[in-house]
């Protein structure tokens, strides 16, 4: 998998573009900035964003030349990033030591989903809020009908409002959605998909 993703990155330009992600710049900006774990950043449009935003970054993918391109990015933006790379099953963070997480398209694969979802979960400090974007399992069919628009191809790796209510069920619901979408980002995400889509606020109890 990490030779996967190191071969879409080395490729020219920006495999989802510079810009970040759509929902990810209408709510960031509604929340106070702080420390903010960005998950599956990959080329760190979404990370700088939330730099340029005023938060204090940590991504982290599991691809070296991600890496590279994020901090290229970040230069260009005149921000900074702490950029790791490691896989989530490896890699450790302080516990309730950020303000928010962006799981934008942080699609993980299907037996592992519930349990690196409570990993990041306790990460997270009690009134902090994830941002949460990627397919829903009803986009299996706009990626047959046209596959420019990308996501993983197994169902068990898409997603369903049933299982973040599942694995987010200690938060206070701030939006979730099932959304059809019409994306622009980069090459890999072009065309209609089904989303689903999660603001939350993790309670204090």
């Amino acid at each position: 998998m990490k030779q996967k993703w190191d071969e879409r990155y080395r490729q020219e330009g920006f495999a989802y573009g510079k810009e970040p992600n759509e929902f990810f710049r209408e709510w960031l900006p509604k929340f106070t900035p702080g420390a903010i774990l960005m998950p599956a950043d990959g080329e760190g449009r979404n990370g700088v964003f939330a730099a340029q935003q005023g938060w204090q970054v940590t991504s982290f993918d599991q691809s070296d030349t991600a890496k590279v391109k994020a901090e290229q990015l970040a230069a260009e933006r005149e921000v900074t990033l702490n950029y790791i790379v490691g896989n989530l099953e490896d890699l450790r963070f302080e516990e309730a030591s950020f303000d928010a997480m962006g799981l934008i398209y942080a699609h993980f694969a299907g037996n592992k989903k519930a349990q690196f979802h409570r990993q990041l979960d306790a990460c997270l400090k009690p009134g902090g809020v994830i941002i949460f974007e990627a397919f829903s399992k009803k986009h299996q069919g706009f990626k047959k009908a046209d596959p420019r628009v990308g996501g993983p191809d197994a169902l068990d790796d898409l997603y369903s409002q049933e299982e973040i209510i599942t694995d987010f069920g200690n938060y206070d619901v701030l939006l979730l959605a099932e959304e059809e979408v019409l994306l622009n980002e980069g090459s890999f995400h072009a065309g209609r998909g089904s989303v689903i889509r999660f603001v939350g606020r993790k309670k204090n109890v």
